[in-house]
């Protein structure tokens, strides 16, 4: 993987220019509706983020935009002030900064209301971009694009777009201003994923870490950590059943995973065969109990066949990162499974999944599989740069299972027990 740094902005190829916007949170929120007499603060800065044009995800982060000029203006452009700030000047604990309070106040004459960045305009030649902010911290900001088509890069100072960035904001709110909730799902019910399976001792902790340290360093150009989000720890046991009836359709699993609440959370994969696309789906909050109460979920819920196999405990780190071009996130995992029954009976295993999309604008599925072949080719030179077997692959904890009770029968399971 590079070593070239992605989180920093470059230098602007030619006809490319950026600004950050702030203004009223009511633009945002929908509190107040937009009025000429509103005051904007329009930040240009040294160079776009993105390298791409158009992209889908930046984030700013305060401490990196060094000095900055502010034009401060009202939206109908009868009042107008500048004033200077650092970028670690403008928000000091989310709040507004005196230099910047001095100069939305010397246009409005008015104290200055919550004022936050609103969006991140980028433009190439005569063609610009409008990205709206989707989190706001004392440390940065997320943006996302939301402008399908480019708007004219003359209107940017002019504000011309600017109506046009709050009603798109406001037909997308309920996505935009809620937490977390900025995501939506290519492939919806399916899960695409590569597995590599490692042969052991595997130190998945020591790997992890390495793999996080070498993308938060700009180890996949194009890709920045998935914002907020980008590092999780997992440790559980799966009560799994292979379903081998009564349909071919059916063919699969049906796996019961303890959840913190004292329930169950029931994950269902549908595939007769190993393979890098299989359907899936959750279900949780099952009140069950492992004395019986599993199978006869299966029985009388599901009303399918099954056969049980070994439990296991699942222990798992994972790296999460996504396109800044796309808005596509994905992740990264090492895990080590431990059979409950037989601790000595392991797998180990590398897994490169496509999670989800922060995206406002309508995602292109096509672009997650090029994307996720890239991802794995650089992937690939990780594991061997650490001596660990490279082969892309889609052996399943299916058939791990089976594998196991084929070499030692005395660890099938009895019903119910």
């Amino acid at each position: 993987m590079s070593d070239t740094p992605t989180s920093t902005p470059q230098a602007a190829p030619g006809g490319r220019r950026s600004w950050l916007i702030l203004g009223g949170l009511h633009l945002l929120n929908g509190t107040a509706p937009l009025s000429g007499a509103d005051p904007v603060v329009l930040v240009e800065l040294g160079a776009p983020v993105e390298q791409d044009f158009p992209s889908n995800t930046v984030v700013l982060r305060w401490d990196r935009l060094g000095e900055l000029e502010l034009a401060v203006r009202t939206v109908d452009g009868t009042r107008r002030h500048t004033a200077k700030a650092r970028g670690d000047e403008l928000f000091p604990g989310m709040l507004v900064g005196s230099a910047l309070r001095e100069a939305v106040t010397g246009v409005t004459g008015l104290p200055a209301g919550p004022v936050v960045p609103l969006f991140y305009v980028t433009a190439d030649g005569d063609r610009a971009h409008v990205h709206s902010q989707i989190r706001f911290l004392a440390e940065d900001a997320c943006f996302i694009r939301v402008t399908p088509e480019p708007v004219a890069t003359a209107d940017v100072e002019t504000l011309g777009w600017l109506a046009d960035a709050v009603r798109l904001h406001a037909e997308g709110f309920l996505f935009l201003n809620n937490h977390q909730r900025y995501y939506r799902k290519c492939f919806s019910g399916q899960e695409l994923e590569y597995k590599y399976t490692l042969t052991p001792p595997v130190d998945v902790w020591t790997l992890t870490v390495e793999l996080y340290q070498t993308l938060l360093n700009g180890g996949l150009p194009g890709y920045i950590m998935e914002y907020r989000d980008e590092y999780q720890a997992w440790d559980y046991l799966n009560h799994l059943f292979e379903v081998t009836g009564p349909t071919e359709a059916e063919l699969g699993y049906a796996s019961f995973i303890p959840t913190t609440d004292g329930k169950h959370l029931l994950k269902r994969k549908w595939y007769a065969q190993d393979t890098f696309d299989r359907r899936e789906s959750h279900t949780y909050g099952l009140d069950l109990a492992d004395d019986g109460g599993f199978e006869r979920h299966i029985l009388e819920e599901l009303k399918v066949e099954a056969v049980r196999l070994p439990s296991f405990r699942r222990v798992r780190y994972d790296v999460n990162f996504e396109s800044v071009r796309t808005g596509h996130v994905y992740g990264i995992f090492f895990d080590h499974c431990s059979l409950v029954d037989a601790r000595e009976v392991t797998l180990n295993q590398c897994e490169l999944e496509y999670l989800r999309s922060r995206v406002a604008v309508e995602p292109d599925p096509a672009e997650v599989l090029t994307e996720m072949d890239e991802i794995a080719v650089r992937l690939e030179a990780f594991l061997r740069a650490h001596g660990l077997d490279d082969a892309r692959g889609f052996y399943s904890k299916r058939t791990f299972l089976k594998d196991a009770v084929a070499a030692r029968p005395e660890l099938a399971r009895k019903v119910g027990r």
